[in-house]
């Protein structure tokens, strides 16, 4: 995500998970592609923000690639340290409703390269429950 794109406030990322949260709890059918997609995007991108970097590349196909976390720049190629994953699971671990260490035991999660590991920016503090 280009730095001059305007920062993502914590109420909109909040707003975009919660019209999912039905979804997510199992409570309601999958709300609409465009819903959906912008729950995921406000969520990755609001991460991309908070630790920029170009490291590690965050995929969630097929709604958004994000690039983030300091460290060596990668240009071409695929990146040596990619996480990808669906749509719920990485909500889930957005809103903390799910752990890391468990997404990535259970294959929810793939995670390759030594700067893949999320786990210590999530759930992403405006998202946690109280």
């Amino acid at each position: 995500m280009p730095s001059s794109t305007s920062p993502i406030p914590a109420e909109e990322l909040r707003a975009a998970v919660d019209a999912v949260r039905p979804w997510l709890a199992g409570e309601a059918e999958q709300p609409p592609r465009s819903v959906l997609g912008a729950a995921v995007k406000t969520s990755a991108r609001w991460l991309a923000q908070q630790v920029p970097g170009r490291s590690v590349e965050l995929r969630v196909p097929p709604h958004v690639a994000v690039q983030l976390i300091p460290g060596p720049r990668h240009t071409r190629g695929t990146p040596p340290n990619v996480v990808e994953t669906d749509a719920a699971t990485w909500l889930r671990l957005a809103a903390g409703e799910l752990t890391w260490a468990d997404a990535v035991a259970e294959g929810r999660v793939s995670a390759s390269g030594n700067r893949a590991d999320l786990s210590a920016h999530l759930p992403l503090p405006p998202l946690r429950r109280t």
